[in-house]
């Protein structure tokens, strides 16, 4: 298991666990079994699903976690294949199968790591046009799945209080609704004091995963 992805899967699930007041030390060892597993993707994707059953109570990091999972796989196990293995029919029908699973979540924690490979700091403007490329006319699924953050870009200079109002006014059907706040809290502070932390929970709607969301984030980046 890649080592940025298990602190970052491990820090999401303690600040989700301690939100909570529950115990994760064993539901923790079953994910990193999970990921460490010499197993097919679709396997492991299968195994992860078992233990969320298995962990109701951990439910709602169930599609973050298929992300680190799909990130892991990239990372770690596609060196062990083909070299073209992405571009093989087998992984054609993998990604139709699975067309449905994760979140918006992926496409920032690749470009995290793009950051990493180009020594640059993330930025909430070369994200969207740089990395998203929104501004492009062939881009334009993206364009309307972020459209409310990039019509919000100036918060990552407001108040978390400012955040978490625009949060609460997007439309119950945006795509991003449920990470917007954690995501312009990222941006807005990527290496947060624990008092600030702190505030960020104050003001969040749904605490325990926007924190775990966050917290998330913050360990991938200063692990990269």
């Amino acid at each position: 298991m890649n080592t940025s992805i298990k602190e970052a899967m491990l820090s999401a699930l303690g600040q989700f666990a301690s939100v909570n007041n529950q115990d994760h030390e064993a539901f923790s060892q079953v994910l990193v079994d999970v990921f460490n597993a010499d197993k097919a993707y679709l396997d492991k994707v299968a195994s992860l699903d078992a233990a969320f059953d298995d962990h109701p109570l951990f439910e709602p990091l169930r599609e973050l976690f298929f992300d680190l999972l799909l990130i892991n796989f990239f990372n770690e196990d596609v060196r062990k294949l083909e070299e073209d293995y992405l571009d093989s029919p087998e992984w054609e029908k993998i990604e139709e199968k699975t067309i449905d699973r994760g979140t918006e979540l992926l496409n920032l924690l690749l470009y995290l790591q793009e950051c990493q490979d180009e020594a640059i700091e993330p930025e909430l403007s070369d994200f969207l046009r740089e990395f998203l490329l929104v501004d492009e006319d062939e881009f334009q699924d993206e364009h309307r799945i972020y459209e409310e953050v990039i019509a919000n870009q100036i918060l990552v200079e407001s108040s978390l209080k400012e955040v978490a109002r625009v949060s609460s006014t997007l439309p119950e059907d945006s795509e991003l609704k449920e990470l917007f706040y954690p995501m312009i809290g990222f941006f807005r502070d990527s290496d947060p004091e624990d008092e600030d932390f702190n505030e960020f929970i104050k003001y969040s709607a749904n605490p325990d995963f926007d924190s775990a969301v966050y917290a998330l984030l913050i360990s991938f980046n200063n692990q990269n």
